[in-house]
This record gives C-alpha cells, sequence and structure tokens, in this order.
C-alpha cells in the first residue's frame, strides 16, 4: 500500500480536527469545507433544505461539511471553479470536463455523505455503549473511493482504465431543476439540473457502461425529457445492486507518483459478473424514480415481456415526443 495515501480506515478516525483528505491536524475549527458546494447550494436554494440520512434523521444541506486544511480547501475551490464555469455554459461545456475532475467533484459530495454518515454511527455507537458495527466490504468500498480522491492532492495515475465512469445527458429540464440521489452501498450518483444531468458510477471499471450500451446508442445525440432520464436513472441503480463483485485495486508508489492499477472484475466462480435482472423488482426502482410522474408498479409492468418505457417504443426505437410535463 502506498505510505503517501492517508487511510482514516485504519482506525476509524473521523475527527473534526483532522483534515479528512490528508490526514494532517487542523490549525482551528474554522478549517472546515461544505459537501455540496457553496454555488450550488445558492443557485437552488438548497442551505436551510433538508438532507435525510441513512438512520432517518434530517439535516439541512448547509450543515453538511468536512474538516479540510487549507492548502486542500484551495484545491477543491480551483475544482469548484472550473465545475461551476461549466455548468454555467451548459451541458456542452459540462460533458467537456475530463473525467479525474468529474471524478474528484462528484467523489467529495459522496464521500463527504459517507464522512458524515460515518460520523453519526460513532456517535450513536458512543451513547449506545455498543461497538461501531461496520461492514468490512463497504469499508474497502469507502478507502478505495477515498484514496482515489486523494488524486486531488497527490499525483496519480489510473492504469490500463478508470475505476469510474461518467455518462452526462442534454436534459430539457426547467432552469430551475435540482435532482439529487446517490446510493452509498453501491457507489453511484446522479444529478439533474439546468439542462444536463449526470450519471456516475465510481467503482466499477466502467463495467455499467457496457452492460447499457443499447440504451446508451439509443439516446446518443438525443436531448431527453426528464422522464426518460429518470428511466436511464433506474437502469443504472438497479444495475448497481445487481453488481455482485467487489472491485479490488493495487497502488504502487514509484517516486513521487501513486499508480492504480484494478484487479480482474472475472474471478475462479465464472460466475457473471451482475445477478439475473428482474423485471418486477426494476419496476419498482422505476415507480420510485417516475414519482413525478405519478406512474405505479401495476402499469409498469402489466405486460412484463416489455415493462412501460418513455425511451423506446415497441419497434425498439427513440421515442422522440412526449407529452407529459417536465
Amino acid at each position: 500500500m502506498a505510505n503517501r495515501l492517508y487511510n482514516p480506515f485504519l482506525d476509524f478516525h473521523f475527527d473534526n480536527k483532522t483534515c479528512f483528505l490528508s490526514g494532517k491536524a487542523l490549525n482551528s475549527d474554522n478549517e472546515k469545507i461544505q459537501v455540496f458546494p457553496q454555488w450550488m447550494m445558492r443557485s437552488f436554494d438548497l442551505e436551510d433544505k433538508p438532507f435525510k440520512m441513512l438512520d432517518e434523521s434530517m439535516v439541512t444541506y448547509k450543515q453538511l461539511q468536512l474538516p479540510c486544511s487549507t492548502p486542500v480547501s484551495d484545491l477543491f475551490e480551483e475544482l469548484e471553479k472550473k465545475v461551476e464555469d461549466a455548468v454555467g455554459l451548459g451541458y456542452s461545456a459540462v460533458k467537456n470536463l475530463d473525467q479525474i475532475t468529474l471524478f474528484q467533484w462528484v467523489s467529495k459530495i459522496l464521500y463527504g455523505v459517507v464522512f458524515n454518515e460515518i460520523q453519526v454511527g460513532i456517535r450513536q455507537a458512543f451513547i449506545s455503549g455498543e461497538q461501531l458495527n461496520f461492514s468490512q466490504a463497504l469499508v474497502q468500498k469507502f478507502k478505495n473511493l477515498h484514496f482515489m480522491l486523494q488524486s486531488l492532492i497527490v499525483p496519480m495515475e489510473f492504469e490500463q482504465k478508470n475505476p469510474f465512469t461518467f455518462a452526462v445527458f442534454p436534459v430539457d429540464s426547467t432552469a430551475e431543476t435540482f435532482m439529487y440521489r446517490d446510493e452509498i452501498n453501491t457507489l453511484i450518483f446522479s444529478l439533474r439540473m439546468k439542462d444536463f444531468a449526470i450519471i456516475a458510477t465510481l467503482q466499477d471499471n466502467g463495467v455499467h457502461e457496457i452492460y447499457h450500451e443499447d440504451i446508451l446508442k439509443k439516446v446518443d445525440g438525443k436531448i431527453l425529457h426528464p422522464i426518460q432520464f429518470e428511466e436511464i436513472c433506474a437502469r443504472y441503480f438497479y444495475s448497481a445492486y445487481l453488481f455482485n463483485r467487489l472491485p479490488e485495486y493495487t497502488y504502487m508508489e514509484v517516486g513521487e507518483k501513486v499508480y492504480v492499477e484494478p484487479m480482474p472484475l472475472n474471478d475462479w466462480t465464472l460466475k457473471p459478473i451482475f445477478d439475473q435482472w428482474t423485471v418486477k423488482t426494476y419496476g419498482q426502482v422505476l415507480e420510485s424514480f417516475w414519482k413525478p410522474w405519478g406512474f405505479i408498479l401495476f402499469e409498469i409492468i402489466k405486460n412484463p415481456e416489455h415493462p412501460m418505457s418513455f425511451i423506446l417504443d415497441e419497434q425498439h426505437n427513440f421515442l422522440e415526443n412526449i407529452e407529459l410535463p417536465r
């Protein structure tokens, strides 16, 4: 393991006196950054809106913070400026952001949520007098995410392929649209705002892009209705649940740089990388994503062979005109 990378999971060190990314001691309690960027919270009036934690408790968006040293905070500020400028220009500029930039930006948000969830868990364990119970599989995922996020402060090269993939879509949303979702157990993230939307799979070595290749080809170059993007989202979030591998990575320090190499996902069992797709379960996921339009499970899977779709018609052609609210 590269010594240059900080690992808070060795002793579950998640206090507010240590920089979350570098592990360096902080000089004051004021050294913090927001999990959700300030410009985003201002744009969509999020500061005081509720954010639900895994234990069902509620905090506000602005309460989600990370202890962060000034040098690291400055680097995040540069990153945020780059993304903010792209968002201001719209879909094409966001699409042209490089994958590493998108990864660092999305990962700070997702890992920031994880960090705050872990702090809640530690506090609850202390109050109850019980030991913190944490899945070793999740520890491995979060540790890898944290290591890779350190690419912001440590020269890092991803060999062979990136462990993460991003799909950016043009979407005909209203200007005030802000729709955020994450699933920290499967490390998938989606965000829809203004005229674009992003789906990120942060530790799959690119296999979701292959798994959804057919539908991605159908929507390539198309401006999506929001219900079409939410359908793609449902497909991705469900397949992330079906993904049955725990990716492993080797980290090698050579000089000043850390090289990250993914281990093969195929194993000796020859078991498929994704579990069996079940129409009813997919329909339940889709029902949740289509909640703004009121479609229920019975309608969605009325024909189990061909569940309802707003992306493809019966001839599997892209649906161009959809008469539904945005």
